[in-house]
């Protein structure tokens, strides 16, 4: 559908919000790098999503003409909210309608510009129209669920000659309310958008939700981590592929090793290092301790780096120190317990709430 620059009748309603030019740092909402809303998959996904959590439920529904949304297509998402993260932060007013050019998404996300790849990011933005989310994320007191597609519309448009000029977006209510709180929101690597694999894109956001600030890492048993991926593919193919990842060691900025606590099982222990590409161009920004308040977005690095640990990616039995800096409101197991025997009681709440 093609339409003039009044955008439809959504602009009655909603005023416009120009895409900032520049580079900076993208950013992501924690929501999605934690809960399982996207096909890890490159060929088309019809079955729905079904996961469960204490109190949180998620379904994921897909049409089959255009399949569920992808955890390729979620990169628009990503750009979505580093551009209403930037404004806010820059002071400037922000909406859920959202101009940009398709030459400004698809750079922004690494992806090249040729006719071929417009036609990709179309097809990505009718994935994230036509997939169905319902969930009871950002309303678990109420126990109610609430459901919307990632874009409630999107539109090309044309200038007064008929010529195209962009396109236009209307994300949900429950993910600009997300992105604009500024403690639901992180920073991540622009390596991510290198990342060719469904899984290993999935794992880095993971680790980079999880381990971002906790100085000891993070660990998860395998099982919890097939259900939170919500993947098709059979447990066994999982770890195979999962044991592969942390082998390679293929997630930027990320240490990964393979455990096996007392019981036989194996885990999934990582640390995120941050980034610091000089000093001062901080992608993961930090503060020190003890500071007041919060710290707004894009906060930049110390030059300080602890030194990189080992490169070994199995590690047998005996536990690690004590992850005491680590969120008590997220379980590392299925069973809502830590691993580690000297974490039970802080964490044994599971993933209850969130962040």
């Amino acid at each position: 559908m093609t339409v003039s620059n009044d955008t439809g009748a959504a602009s009655g309603v909603l005023d416009l919000f120009h895409a900032l030019p520049g580079s900076f740092a993208p950013r992501d909402a924690q929501d999605l790098m934690t809960y399982p809303f996207f096909s890890l998959a490159k060929s088309p996904r019809i079955q729905p999503i079904d996961y469960r959590q204490y109190d949180i439920a998620i379904r994921v529904e897909a049409v089959p003409e255009h399949g569920m949304a992808t955890i390729w297509d979620a990169d628009i998402l990503i750009w979505i909210a580093s551009q209403i993260v930037q404004a806010r932060d820059a002071g400037f007013p922000t909406s859920r309608l959202l101009v940009a050019t398709p030459y400004e998404i698809l750079t922004f996300i690494g992806r090249g510009t040729s006719a071929r790849d417009y036609l990709r990011l179309k097809a990505a933005m009718d994935r994230l129209q036509s997939t169905s989310v319902a969930t009871t994320l950002r309303h678990i007191g109420e126990r109610r669920m609430h459901r919307f597609s990632w874009l409630n519309e999107w539109v090309e448009r044309t200038d007064s000659r008929g010529n195209p000029d962009g396109v236009a977006l209307i994300i949900p209510d429950w993910f600009y309310r997300t992105v604009l709180d500024e403690t639901l929101v992180l920073t991540i690597d622009r390596a991510y958008f290198a990342l060719t694999g469904g899984l290993e894109r999935w794992l880095y956001r993971l680790v980079r939700k999880h381990a971002g600030r906790q100085k000891s890492g993070w660990r998860f048993d395998f099982r919890h981590l097939y259900a939170k991926s919500a993947v098709l593919s059979p447990f066994k193919r999982f770890a195979f592929e999962l044991r592969a990842i942390a082998r390679r060691q293929a997630l930027p900025n990320c240490r990964l090793r393979i455990e096996r606590n007392r019981d036989g099982r194996d885990l999934l222990a990582f640390t995120y290092e941050g980034y610091t590409p000089s000093c001062g161009q901080a992608v993961d920004g930090v503060v020190l301790s003890g500071t007041a308040g919060r710290a707004p977005s894009g906060t930049e690095l110390s030059c300080y780096r602890e030194p990189r640990r080992s490169k070994s990616s199995y590690h047998s039995s005996g536990s690690p120190a004590s992850n005491l800096d680590s969120n008590p409101t997220d379980s590392n197991v299925g069973d809502g317990r830590c691993t580690n025997p000297s974490m039970t009681a802080a964490n044994d709440v599971g993933e209850r709430s969130h962040d």
